[in-house]
């Protein structure tokens, strides 16, 4: 209940959006142009520093439902596929988007977060969402007409909404998710992330310049993404055991990591980290029971996170916003239709990350790192593979058939090498295991 001095100063709106990211920031701008009253209130002040830099062709899409691809294309680095880099042989795999079924969704970016998550947030202001930053989220309390939202500024003041609808869009903070204890930890996948910026790190020549690096090595996988800008962000992503069991400074540990990659360490070395900073982060995977309610909506990671390895955090935040909005339509205007809606939204934020998460539980083991570099099109199942991976939205006749004969190929294999396959899983098994909370998550300067 609202008291009479805070009924006084309460403010009204149709829709909070906490959270002003790529999810907040597209749910808002398409409710915005409905005409509804829609406040974003985001917790930091932008340009604000966040991972995931490297998007899928599948985001193209995305912004020009937004208007602003033209504003992307100035700041991102152009992306046209992948580097494979293995443990084990001595020559890499590169694969391009535009080998998929759908050649013209051949083209992503790489983008420092800082900026493309500004423009996005500008752009919802432009088109009429009232965006605040510096305005952290403290109580979410729903009733029978919607909810009270309580907010606490930069400054110390105290602000109160009443809204009818809430959209949690507060990535990996999971507000609602936490407060209705409906977030799990996925057992099947537990990670830990490292990660820097640098300085003239050499790079692929020509049209590969800004492909995505992916290495392999004992403990997980490093990512190499080029920037726009010059730079270059690296980072490991690692069983959580041996974040956890490091036993010196993080700068020093993550050096060491780079070592155990020798085509990252020749890359490297002429190059400097930027600002001295090391950046560490823990329990990568979770999965919230729910992405709905009557007067609610988790959208991108406020919903689940998933290994980072095939870029699609940003894809899949702007996806469940877009698709979002329609939930919020029937909230408020066709009430009869809500369980409907609700429940195809609920189908869709299970379906698509599940698209990607059977490759990622696997992509440890031999077989299917085999298969990645050495892709062959036996069946179509290279080019379907290729436009799983760009992320195509409405993917040409035969997808489907190329991605289960890719799996089939697969079990197959994974068969006929059982032995490998069943000490790939053993070992995988082992690696999850939690091992305790991992010491100084979050942001961590180089010591």
């Amino acid at each position: 209940m609202l008291s009479e001095q805070e009924d006084a100063q309460v403010q009204q709106c149709d829709v909070l959006v906490i959270g002003g990211g790529p999810g907040g920031s597209t749910i808002a701008t398409m409710l915005a142009r409905q005409g509804r009253q829609v406040v974003v209130l985001e917790k930091d002040h932008h340009p604000r520093f966040h991972i995931g830099e490297s998007l899928l062709p599948g985001n193209g899409e995305l912004f020009d439902r937004l208007g602003v691809r033209e504003a992307v294309d100035r700041i991102g680095m152009p992306k046209y596929g992948i580097e494979f880099v293995p443990p084990d042989l001595p020559y890499n795999s590169v694969v391009e988007f535009g080998d998929g079924l759908d050649p013209s969704k051949g083209e992503a970016w790489q983008v420092r977060r800082s900026e493309l998550d500004e423009l996005l947030f500008r752009h919802a202001q432009r088109e009429g969402a009232v965006a605040l930053e510096g305005a952290r989220v403290r109580e979410v309390d729903f009733d029978a007409e919607g909810a009270t939202v309580r907010a606490v500024l930069d400054d110390g003041s105290r602000r109160t909404w009443r809204t009818r609808f809430v959209v949690d869009a507060s990535g990996r903070d999971t507000l609602l998710a936490n407060k209705l204890k409906a977030k799990n930890k996925n057992p099947k996948h537990n990670s830990t992330a490292i990660f820097g910026h640098f300085r003239n790190a050499r790079r692929l020549e020509g049209r590969q310049e800004g492909h995505i690096t992916i290495c392999w090595f004992e403990h997980g996988w490093f990512w190499f993404i080029p920037l726009a800008d010059g730079t270059t962000s690296v980072g490991a992503v690692c069983w959580s055991y041996y974040l956890k069991g490091r036993d010196k400074p993080m700068k020093d540990f993550f050096f060491d990591t780079i070592a155990l990659v020798p085509l990252l360490e020749e890359r490297l070395k002429d190059a400097e980290l930027v600002d001295d900073m090391v950046h560490a982060t823990g329990n990568f995977s979770y999965a919230a029971t729910h992405a709905t309610g009557e007067r609610y909506l988790m959208v991108g990671d406020a919903f689940t996170f998933i290994d980072p390895m095939f870029s699609t955090g940003v894809y899949l935040a702007m996806r469940s916003a877009l698709e979002g909005a329609e939930v919020v339509a029937a909230a408020l205007d066709r009430p009869a239709e809500l369980p409907a809606v609700r429940a195809r939204y609920e189908k869709m934020m299970r379906k698509v990350p599940g698209k990607y998460s059977w490759f990622i539980y696997r992509v440890t083991n031999p077989t299917i790192r085999d298969m990645f570099m050495h892709p062959r099109n036996v069946f179509n199942i290279k080019r379907g593979l290729l436009s799983l991976l760009a992320a195509d939205l409405a993917p040409k006749p035969g997808f489907a058939r190329s991605v289960f004969m890719f799996k089939l190929v697969y079990y197959f294999i994974s068969v006929t090498n059982w032995r490998r396959t069943y000490a790939g899983w053993r070992r995988r098994g082992l690696n999850a295991a939690d091992h305790g909370p991992l010491r100084g998550e979050t942001v961590m300067k180089a010591e």
